[in-house]
């Protein structure tokens, strides 16, 4: 790996912002040309359980191990640092990264507040054949596989970390209704199912005071959650393939050694009508979309064989000018492919030295005819924002004021830092039938604010919905 002194001058030469380096003449040449930067290596809270390094010479591991999430902030996908250049390994326990102001802790007068973070293991091991210095990271996922399992530790004394006999268990059912897509109730499949502090649907992916707990819902819907400390919370979830985010109603109590089954749940995900059109997946991230080649000079060779991680190239919101020099993004519902012509983030255009101007995209669809007995609804789910307003105009692309607005949202810095999602939005557009013509029909998205290059949103997934057809009520 790099250096600490590559990343400074006349070794190493800083980009868009301080993190970002790009290695003119590292110590070591293997590395000249690449860029380096702390977030090309972030990872979700979920899959954030071994990091570290391994030394050649002395062939050494250096590992560590974060047995649970529970004490981390912002839910199972929120993404933070892990290991990078000097060398440094963090145990991430609260940051804003890919979420902003929202992650700044606030306190009421007289507020009390503790929170008990860790404990985090750190792992050593060493093999003799320097051939075999792979090995090492095998050995480490095997430890953290151990210390998942003896989670919560035995060993810590501290009252406030209650041991295994002292926390409780939640086991239930979740299905999902969604009469336009089936007339019977659907298994919930691979389910994000959580404990938060008590808030609003979604509300935990904003939560960073208190604890945590979550797991993935097997083929059926069913899920447990074990290991749970003492407290109030509510459950929250949500599936992938369906937009929104679904709450119970009820607070749910945890004590020791309970095991509370809260039986099957219902999840009814945003509906009006059937589906018209649909663009993306609705999965929270914008990876299916069309992630593009690094500009040449700007190349992590990490990356290069992992389609699976291209967007952890440094620069790629520059290369929506290059693929689109002169007019913005059109897509044509019928014969555009998402995958190919809907770029990955709706960025600013630069215009200028540090000048930068809005961006509008088009969607491009026809109508045989309109239904004049109820109005269409234009589901908009975004998986990041940065410092970005939202408009969108239907059929009117100078239209003033514009038909919806966001308002001044997010600063997640996603695509700065190399991520494919933020924080979730999801927007309800309602279009009057009378906005609407037999034929051909646009909407505009306009990214209406440019104060730099890295203003900008991602989508997840967007859809459009005739009116509520009445027989779907009975």
């Amino acid at each position: 790996m790099p250096l600490p002194e590559d990343r400074v001058p006349p070794r190493g030469k800083e980009l868009a912002y301080p993190e970002a380096v790009l290695l003119v003449d590292p110590v070591e040449p293997e590395f000249k040309g690449e860029v380096d930067d702390k977030y090309q290596y972030s990872c979700e809270n979920k899959d954030n359980k071994v990091h570290g390094f391994i030394c050649l010479d002395p062939p050494v591991g250096f590992w560590q191990i974060t047995p649970s999430n529970e004490f981390r902030t912002g839910g199972p996908i929120k993404q933070d640092l892990t290991s990078h250049v000097n060398p440094t390994t963090l145990a991430m326990f609260m940051s804003t990264h890919y979420g902003g102001q929202d992650f700044v802790t606030q306190f009421g007068s007289g507020e009390q507040w503790k929170k008990v973070f860790g404990p985090v293991f750190i792992y050593l091991n060493s093999v003799a054949d320097k051939n075999d210095t792979l090995s090492l990271w095998d050995d480490a996922k095997e430890r953290m596989h151990k210390e998942v399992d003896c989670w919560p530790y035995s060993f810590a004394s501290s009252e406030d970390f209650p041991k295994a006999d002292q926390r409780g268990a939640i086991r239930g059912r979740l299905l999902v209704n969604d009469r336009c897509i089936s007339k019977e109730y659907l298994s919930a499949k691979g389910a994000f199912v959580g404990l938060a502090p008590p808030g609003n649907a979604g509300s935990f992916q904003r939560e960073c005071k208190g604890y945590q707990f979550w797991t993935n819902s097997d083929a059926d819907g069913y899920f447990s959650i074990q290991n749970v400390r003492p407290g109030d919370y509510n459950l929250y979830a949500w599936v992938p393939g369906f937009i929104g985010d679904y709450k119970y109603e009820k607070s749910i109590a945890i004590t020791a050694a309970s095991d509370v089954d809260i039986g099957e749940l219902m999840y009814e995900p945003p509906r009006s009508g059937p589906t018209l059109w649909e663009i993306g997946i609705p999965d929270r991230c914008a990876a299916e979309f069309y992630v593009p080649d690094p500009d040449p000079q700007y190349i992590n060779k990490l990356y290069i064989n992992q389609p699976e991680n291209r967007f952890r190239q440094y620069g790629l919101w520059e290369r929506y000018a290059d693929l689109y020099p002169d007019q913005d993004l059109v897509f044509t519902v019928g014969s555009s492919d998402y995958k190919k012509d809907w770029f990955y983030a709706q960025v600013t255009r630069k215009v200028g030295d540090k000048a930068y101007k809005p961006t509008t995209w088009q969607i491009k669809f026809n109508l045989e005819s309109i239904d004049h007995n109820g109005s269409y609804t234009l589901r908009i789910a975004l998986s990041s924002a940065t410092s970005s307003i939202l408009e969108v105009r239907v059929n009117e692309e100078e239209a003033n004021p514009p038909h919806f607005s966001s308002g001044l949202i997010g600063s997640d810095n996603t695509i700065a830092r190399h991520g494919v999602h933020g924080l979730y939005w999801l927007f309800n557009v309602e279009v009057a039938a009378g906005q609407l013509f037999q034929g051909e029909n646009i909407i505009y998205l306009k990214q209406a604010r440019s104060v730099s290059a890295l203003n900008g949103i991602m989508y997840d997934y967007i859809r459009l919905e005739t009116p509520p057809l009445s027989a779907m009520y009975y």
